[in-house]
């Protein structure tokens, strides 16, 4: 079973991205756990403790911005797949993702369907 890390600091958001991954089509998708951080020390923890395939990685959070972790997570080996998460969809602030380590972008707001197949591609 994949682990994913989601790095949300709005409750409703987590509580939103656990219910469409939850109701997947998609076996891989569905039975993935999924586990949350609400900030960058939180994420830290969770990674140091959990073996993480996937981390859906908000850029804005109580204690600095995700690129931050993202740049932190390019060194780790086995590296997670890192997917940004954010409503900064600047072609400077994608370029800015993809140059900090991120796998992929995510712009929000997200359709469901836009959140599963990302998810659905990066654990395949």
């Amino acid at each position: 079973m994949s682990k994913i890390l989601l790095v949300e600091d709005e409750e409703l958001n987590r509580t939103l991205v656990k219910a469409v991954l939850s109701r997947a089509a998609d076996p891989a998708v569905r039975e993935a756990e999924v586990l949350d951080a609400t900030s960058l020390a939180a994420a830290r923890d969770r990674l140091s403790a959990d073996a993480i395939d996937l981390v859906l990685l908000d850029m804005n959070l109580p204690d600095g911005n995700g690129l931050t972790l993202a740049r932190e997570l390019s060194t780790v080996s086995p590296r997670p797949t890192v997917v940004a998460v954010t409503a900064s969809v600047l072609p400077a602030d994608r370029a800015a993702a993809i140059e900090a380590g991120c796998d992929d972008f995510l712009d929000k707001p997200y359709a469901a369907a836009d959140l599963v197949a990302t998810v659905a591609r990066h654990l395949a």
